[in-house]
């Protein structure tokens, strides 16, 4: 199953003309495309969802989200280690 999943932008930088995000998933560090939501900005928190940010949330939103998919054990699923 694929998941959204929420993550913090630490680092926002350019590659191939595409503009992209260094994710932090609780010490999981993932790339993600931000051509969907330009205007995030480091410090928000996205939902990443197949390598592409699809949406910015709050930091309460994002925990609570994080917190709910490690209950359930989706989260080490979809992000394919032990998080944290």
């Amino acid at each position: 199953m694929c998941l959204g999943v929420p993550g913090k932008i630490i680092e926002v930088y350019e590659s191939n003309g595409l503009q992209m995000a260094k994710v932090d998933f609780g010490g999981i560090f993932r790339e993600a495309c931000l051509s969907y939501v330009p205007e995030a900005k480091v410090g928000e928190y996205c939902i990443i969802h197949v390598g592409f940010a699809i949406s910015l949330l709050s930091e309460k939103d994002a925990m609570e989200t994080l917190e709910l998919l490690r209950q359930m054990g989706s989260l080490e699923e979809e992000l394919g280690e032990e998080v944290t």
